[in-house]
């Protein structure tokens, strides 16, 4: 097999750079003459031109997306004790701020196919000490958002999307109707890291809301408590996204649709190459949602996993493990209510899930090389 001339990234972020090159360079450098680098004209036109691309009332820059959901939570005054409902199968930021307010992270089991939150488990775990459900969007599109909303009426609770990994999906009603993830409940969090689908420079996140008065008061918090300078009304945190950051944000959010074509035509390839292999279960498409592909991930079935990535790193191909331990086996979240095999789906995908490179800057001849190499590994004889 001829090996691929150009390096392969997981993420590849400088052909990205270079299409855009001087667009950005240009943005960049009129950040520079003018100086104003925080809060700047830049941060108020992009928040501007993301409310109006997601059909959100308000939008509030932040420094990143672990800040968007410890604010977002701190708004709603979550109380120490508290407990928040989340799935097991996720990134830690999740968690974290839940545990790092002194709420009480409740982890559920997901869904085998989508790997999105179990709304069955959501459903079971529900208590008197319940106050929000965190969805994850995971790895580019929505959870069953109209079902989680359901159950957060019936049992007044709060919903706080967790939208780092799907901004620009869409979630379908059943009436026809569509909403932007991130739109679709009390309060929507992201991340703008750089490999991110809409990703800066640097670190930054936003929250999102409909609420007027939710949004002043995120807004105060994102600002040392204080929504006149000096005049502190609440304990905040110091949360911005940076002027630079911004001018980035704006070029890239005018890609954005386009981004996740490139990322929907890259995993057609995938699909293609993998159907009917009873070794590689390919990824699923919610009927309630549009994928937006952050990650492109398999399940292996009978196949050495790490022998796999060796393979394919032999070739210069990399491979990712998205997660390799659930959250309830992590030693900072080890819990007494929790042992192995209460969660059995999220169990299972630690132990076979692989991620290929998924970005809009992958080529057939690229895709071809890297599922050609998947598949000489996974039907090799003995």
């Amino acid at each position: 097999m001829e090996k691929i001339v150009k390096k392969i990234q997981m993420v590849d972020l400088k052909s990205q750079y270079e299409k855009i090159k001087t667009e950005v360079d240009a943005a960049i450098q009129n950040v520079l003459n003018t100086s104003a680098f925080i809060n700047g004209p830049e941060v108020k036109a992009f928040q501007s031109e993301l409310e109006q691309y997601l059909g959100v009332k308000h939008i509030i820059p932040c420094a990143n997306g672990t800040d968007a959901l410890q604010i977002a939570m701190m708004a709603l005054d979550l109380k120490p004790g508290d407990e928040v409902i989340t799935a097991d199968f996720t990134y830690v930021a999740t968690a974290e701020v839940i545990a790092l307010l002194g709420l009480k992270p409740v982890l559920v089991d997901v869904i085998p196919d989508t790997f999105d939150i179990d709304v069955t488990a959501i459903e079971k775990a529900i208590t008197p000490k319940t106050k929000a459900i965190v969805p994850v969007h995971l790895f580019g599109q929505c959870a069953n958002m109209e079902a989680i909303n359901a159950l957060a009426k019936k049992h007044n609770l709060y919903v706080i999307e967790d939208t780092a990994q799907a901004i620009g999906a869409d979630y379908f009603y059943k009436d026809g109707t569509k909403k932007k993830a991130g739109t679709i409940s009390t309060i929507g969090c992201t991340s703008f890291f750089p490999s991110k689908n809409l990703g800066c420079y640097g670190d930054g996140g936003a929250i999102f809301t409909n609420d007027d008065a939710l949004a002043a008061k995120i807004r105060m918090i994102a600002n040392h408590g204080q929504s006149v300078q000096y005049v502190h009304d609440s304990i905040g945190v110091n949360s911005r996204l940076d002027s630079i950051q911004a001018a980035i944000l704006r070029i890239k959010l005018r890609d954005l649709d386009n981004y996740a074509i490139a990322r929907n035509k890259a995993a057609a390839y995938y699909d293609k190459a993998f159907a009917n292999n009873p070794k590689l279960k390919t990824p699923a498409r919610a009927s309630y949602s549009s994928h937006v592909f952050h990650q492109y991930t398999l399940q292996l079935n009978g196949v050495d996993r790490n022998a796999l990535r060796e393979f394919l790193a032999a070739r210069e191909i990399p491979a990712m493990i998205y997660y390799p331990i659930p959250l309830h086996m992590q030693k900072a979240y080890l819990d007494p209510r929790y042992k192995a095999g209460d969660f059995p789906v999220t169990e299972k995908l630690c132990a076979s899930v692989v991620s290929l490179p998924m970005h809009t800057e992958l080529d057939e001849e690229t895709l071809k090389y890297i599922t050609d190499s998947v598949l000489e590994f996974v039907n090799k004889k003995g």
